[in-house]
């Protein structure tokens, strides 16, 4: 019994080994295209990873392009945005030039006719000056020296080359419109009065160019101008007050009230 379970054994063994032996063979008979074929699968693998790089490069490179697209718009678009500010402020420049010339064109031509101007205006000046004078003289004689004083000093100014000539043109403007407003205003000032060989300090009230008169300071005596016979002419006591209150409106030391004064007619009486 035992013999033939070791015969069996054996055999069996013997079995197992020679199935070993042709399992291996199988198995390398199985794996012999693999090996066969291992080297176009490598090709095949490394190509692919070189596809993917490649492809990889590219879009990396196609996003670069992108960027520098994008960045690119955006200097065009801001160049065209200058462009077109700088184009408005030129235009406004040459508008500026034209009418810079033209204004230089009207200087030139006034420069030529300066001197004609000046040689027309400077004698009417002086006729204005000698009429001022005439009518300060032929006016009813209030504030003499001051108005003299005015005329002596145009005289003096018109012979003056540090004193432009639109300067004395205004001045004599000046003086014009000072005579023009004695004619509106009402006025007391004190000053002397010559009469005959006497000479003495009174108040003077000036109605415009209507009347003047004059108040002796004890308030005693009183007069008034007569410009047709250029002389002065005395009141009686009862047109004192009068005299007074006028002068008293005349500085503000009264409201501005109704004045019943004395006047000259044309023919001198009163």
């Amino acid at each position: 019994m035992n013999a033939k379970l070791l015969a069996k054994w054996n055999l069996e063994s013997m079995h197992v080994k020679q199935m070993r032996k042709w399992g291996w063979r199988f198995s390398l008979i199985l794996a012999l295209p693999l090996i066969v074929n291992a080297g176009p699968l490598d090709e095949a693998i490394d190509m692919q990873v070189q596809t993917d790089v490649a492809a990889q490069k590219s879009q990396e490179n196609i996003d670069n392009l992108a960027d520098e697209t994008t960045e690119m718009l955006a200097e065009y678009r801001e160049v065209l945005r200058q462009t077109q500010s700088l184009r408005a402020y030129n235009d406004q420049l040459d508008n500026l030039v034209d009418s810079q010339k033209a204004e230089l064109d009207s200087i030139r031509q006034q420069l030529k006719n300066i001197e004609t101007t000046q040689r027309d205006i400077v004698p009417l000046m002086l006729k204005m000056i000698e009429v001022l004078e005439q009518f300060v003289l032929l006016d009813v004689p209030f504030l003499q020296e001051e108005r003299t004083n005015r005329i002596v000093a145009l005289k003096t100014m018109m012979g003056r080359a540090d004193v432009s000539l639109s300067e004395k043109y205004r001045r004599i403007m000046e003086a014009y419109q000072v005579e023009t407003q004695y004619g509106r205003t009402i006025e007391a000032y004190q000053a002397e009065l010559a009469q005959e060989d006497d000479e003495r300090t009174v108040d003077f009230l000036r109605i415009g160019r209507v009347s003047l008169y004059y108040l002796t300071l004890d308030g005693l005596q009183a007069g008034i101008w007569n410009q047709q016979k250029q002389q002065w002419q005395s009141l009686p006591s009862s047109q004192l007050q009068a005299i007074a209150d006028g002068l008293k409106v005349a500085r503000k030391q009264l409201p501005p009230d109704l004045l019943v004064l004395p006047v000259n007619k044309m023919g001198g009486e009163q």
